[in-house]
């Protein structure tokens, strides 16, 4: 049996809090309760939309006409292995919470990836990365529900095909499954993950690693200085910070062929644009920050506009204040359209807007 509830309000269950009424929800916290809601929708024909935790989700002001899931199965298991500790965690785990229990167990391979909202079942669909660090260095086995069939499907992390933001679930099997579960593998007492240059600054400036022990003691340093990098751009939820009622970053940072970067160098030349671009080595190409590309193309921090607006305190992340769905669309069009002008690189947005 499942709770299948009628005319639910979209916008509470999402950070940006946009979007209108579900036609039908239902939350869901074991698999068969999915396969019976997925057994539903197909029944009656309806649209279907699975929910996890919002972050990444804008839903349209007229809401949705269809049948949303909301994934809500939770729990967490431990298999020691030799030399690493593998940890099966439900889909409906708040991501930070995982991430914070590591920590503080020792493991390391997600402190890099605190403050992340979100479910851990959204993590491989985009593989999630931050600081320098992705989840899938770390996924050895994703565990889903075919739409259709209603079977369980066991993807390892080679069948996963992760990339940049980007796996199979998001690409050409998008809509093809529920993800019931992930399996992590992480390092006990190992040494925390120091590959980006802004957080290598502001743990050098603010602790001495090598004083602390391997394992929980530097992980927890690490983590607490991810906390504090996130806070100061309003990348953490806050319900009293109003920059942060976003999807987080709304833009991914562009890759360029070394080609690309040349033309968008000779560009930013004719225009005038003395300062040097921000670059990352990416494998042979180049990332070029998508928040440098915002601002350079006229959309300063701290923009409002038909009540919504660019976060005062990062150019990649658009915020609601007052504003509908619609608006914050129009902005993003609008933005995407004058970087794809100025510098001929075409952003493509983070989040999924529901149709």
């Amino acid at each position: 049996m499942i709770n299948l509830q009628q005319n639910v309000p979209l916008a509470e269950y999402t950070t940006i809090k946009l979007g209108g009424n579900a036609r039908y929800f239902v939350s869901c916290s074991t698999a068969e309760e999915v396969r019976a809601a997925l057994r539903v929708a197909a029944e009656y024909g309806m649209q279907l939309h699975i929910l996890g935790g919002g972050s990444n989700t804008i839903f349209r002001d007229e809401g949705f006409d269809g049948l949303v899931l909301k994934v809500a199965m939770t729990g967490v298991q431990f298999v020691r292995e030799s030399g690493s500790v593998k940890m099966v965690v439900a889909a409906g785990e708040e991501w930070d919470r995982f991430v914070r229990f590591s920590v503080l167990m020792g493991l390391a391979g997600v402190e890099c990836l605190s403050g992340i909202p979100g479910l851990v079942g959204a993590a491989p669909m985009q593989n999630v990365g931050a600081y320098g660090q992705e989840v899938a260095e770390t996924i050895v086995q994703v565990k889903a529900i075919n739409r259709v069939t209603l079977e369980e499907v066991l993807f390892t992390n080679e069948e996963c095909k992760f990339s940049y933001r980007r796996s199979r679930f998001n690409a050409e099997d998008v809509n093809a499954f529920v993800i019931t579960e992930v399996t992590f593998r992480l390092r006990p007492d190992g040494k925390p993950t120091l590959r980006y240059p802004e957080l290598q600054r502001y743990v050098e400036s603010s602790v001495d690693l090598s004083a602390l022990k391997p394992g929980a003691e530097q992980l927890a340093a690490v983590r607490d200085a991810v906390l504090a990098l996130r806070k100061k751009k309003s990348m953490v939820i806050d319900p009293s910070d109003p920059n942060s009622r976003s999807v987080g970053s709304f833009f991914k940072n562009p890759v360029l062929s070394r080609r690309q970067f040349e033309e968008m160098q000779a560009r930013c030349r004719a225009l005038g644009v003395a300062e040097e671009i921000p670059t990352f080595p990416f494998q042979n190409d180049v990332k070029v920050p998508a928040a440098w590309l915002v601002e350079k193309a006229g959309f300063s921090k701290g923009l409002r506009r038909e009540g919504v607006g660019v976060s005062s305190n990062h150019a990649l992340a658009l915020v609601n204040v007052d504003g509908t769905t619609h608006s914050l669309l129009r902005l993003a069009e609008e933005i995407e359209a004058a970087v794809l002008a100025r510098f001929g690189v075409k952003l493509e947005r983070e989040p999924v807007v529901v149709p």
